[in-house]
């Protein structure tokens, strides 16, 4: 490199939790938004205030957004006036009596026990005791030597444990709670949940300052967080994979309509929450196609961001050489004719921080993530490379982490903010310097995912649920086409169908997937559909009271994340 210029390098965290609100209950079937807020969404925030001279892009799913505003909302109204909390692990800290059918029970007492063993539940003597007697009596015939107060001292615990590991070195009330160590009473259990409510309100206005103060770039997906190559054309599935099984129906009705609604609904929700228009976005899980950049170029977005995987079958296609992916992948594309700047992670850099490093000791793992990104550096002048892009999830990796990940990031910040040959910057930071891109001739359509659509189509059950889908669509245009419905319930219509639209239903399907997650999100999807043909006033067909999919598998880390190489 020459002279006294920085290499640039971009660290980028999704934030995506889908709606695990059950449409037809009303209740979460799964704590996952407000677990990750108290413990991730805070401490990601709190790590970039305490580093002013760090800079990260942090991209916002709009359906997460929703979820945030929603649950801090009613914690609010909860400790305010005693109306009911949504989530039932979250009622274990309420005042109100625990329930007493002995399947209830066996459920509360087993989500109290999803945490990670090693860093979340051993950490603490008082939790392992607990969860150790709980584990003893988690069967339909034991559970009924549960008492209440096991269960709400296992409540509790289950909830510092999940704590953002900034919150549990600052906030006062958790210190006392810890020595507390048991018979927690309500006095304690509602100072937790003031807690959490206040930890709830307080991440969205926590990243719109930081937005403000110039140390993060907000970015948006697209609403319900759909696959937008497949919305398009499920033939899309097969630019990657030309034997791809494909659904009976031959295609989305609509889908082109649907993936822009998908995109102005996103920017909608996403100024209302942080008072400015994104000009970033993150398509669903890294999936482009030639018509997906067409349309997030249209809706005005100066750049998208996808994975080396993708930018590799893009490349191949055009018959480009641009050398090794590790290089090529350093560099911003443009398609002929558009605006839009296209950046793709490197991937194996990204995988690093997701999966390797969770076993080393921090002050290990950021110095050979320094080193790595230096040697990048290194041929960055030689080769013409013009910056670094490490994406991934911000949210599901740091449980995985000694102390959620507590050492490393705030040394990983450290280091990068005041390296003398890295600069920590954004997208839209470095294109403000007006880099010169290369073309992007051809666009294969694949997502991060091993730069295929496979996770989302392909395979028998994945299938069967796009088949599904398509019978709703259809006779949500029908219903429309009536007339019969005023323009309040047409819009609380397409609001449902965009939740059924979702990419994370088919995430799940498919039995190399845990059991467990494959029957809850099963549930999800059948539960969103039908509650869409309840809005449509029409009844539900016999299928969606039959389960699509079932696992048997045990992949890494329970499935939340993959690696793009596996």
């Amino acid at each position: 490199m020459s002279g006294a210029q920085r290499f640039p390098v971009v660290l980028f965290w999704h934030m995506h939790q889908p709606n695990y609100r059950d449409a037809l209950t009303g209740l979460y079937l799964l704590p996952w938004t407000y677990l990750h807020a108290i413990k991730d969404y805070t401490d990601m925030a709190a790590h970039l205030e305490a580093n002013p001279g760090a800079r990260a892009v942090v991209n916002f799913t709009p359906v997460l957004i929703e979820q945030l505003q929603e649950l801090a909302e009613r914690v609010g109204q909860h400790l305010l006036s005693g109306t009911p909390l949504p989530d039932p692990v979250l009622s274990v800290l309420a005042p109100t009596p625990l329930p007493q059918e002995r399947s209830a029970r066996l459920a509360l007492l087993h989500a109290c026990l999803r945490a990670d063993r090693r860093h979340l539940i051993g950490r603490y003597p008082a939790y392992q005791q607990l969860a150790t007697l709980a584990t003893s009596l988690g069967t339909p015939e034991n559970v009924v030597y549960a008492s209440d107060q096991l269960l709400r001292d296992l409540g509790v615990w289950f909830h510092l444990a999940w704590l953002g590991e900034t919150i549990k070195r600052s906030d006062p009330r958790v210190a006392l709670l810890i020595d507390r160590e048991s018979e927690f009473k309500p006095e304690h259990c509602r100072s937790l949940l003031e807690l959490i409510g206040e930890l709830l309100s307080g991440v969205l206005p926590r990243y719109r300052r930081l937005a403000e103060a110039g140390q993060v770039e907000l970015a948006v997906s697209p609403y319900g967080h759909p696959i937008l190559p497949l919305l398009y054309d499920f033939n899309a599935a097969r630019e990657a994979q030309p034997n791809s099984p494909l659904p009976q129906s031959p295609g989305y009705p609509g889908g082109a309509a649907r993936a822009r609604w998908h995109m102005d609904e996103a920017v909608r929700v996403f100024q209302s929450a942080f008072g400015m228009r994104p000009v970033g976005c993150w398509p669903s899980e890294g999936a482009i196609s030639a018509r997906a950049l067409q349309l997030i170029d249209a809706c005005g977005f100066s750049w998208m961001a996808s994975s080396a995987n993708v930018l590799r079958g893009c490349l191949t296609a055009s018959e480009v050489h641009h050398g090794p992916i590790q290089q090529a992948v350093n560099h911003v594309y443009q398609r002929p004719q558009q605006k839009l700047r296209c950046f793709f992670r490197h991937d194996e850099l990204s995988d690093l921080i997701g999966f390797n490093y969770s076993t080393w000791h921090g002050d290990d793992a950021v110095r050979h993530f320094v080193g790595e990104l230096e040697r990048v550096a290194e041929t960055a002048h030689s080769q013409g490379e013009q910056l670094a892009l490490i994406a991934l999830d911000g949210e599901n990796a740091w449980e995985h982490y000694p102390f959620n990940g507590y050492y490393f990031l705030n040394g990983l910040y450290a280091a990068l903010a005041n390296h003398p040959k890295l600069e920590l910057t954004t997208l839209s930071g470095f294109l403000a310097a007006r880099p010169p891109s290369r073309p992007l001739l051809q666009v294969v359509a694949g997502s991060w995912v091993h730069g295929t659509l496979s996770t989302w189509m392909g395979d028998r059950d994945k299938n069967a649920g796009w088949d599904l889908l398509v019978e709703a669509k259809q006779a949500t245009d029908q219903a429309l086409a009536s007339g019969r419905f005023s323009a309040a319930q047409r819009a609380r219509i397409e609001r449902q169908l965009a939740q059924c639209e979702s990419s994370d239903w088919f995430w799940w399907f498919g039995d190399y997937n845990p059991a467990e997650s494959v029957r809850d999100f099963d549930q999800l999807y059948r539960h969103q559909l039908a509650s869409l043909y309840k809005l449509l006033e029409l009844p539900q067909p016999e299928r969606l009271s039959l389960p699509i999919s079932s696992g048997r598998g045990a992949p890494e880390g329970g499935g939340v994340m993959r690696r793009a190489n596996e």
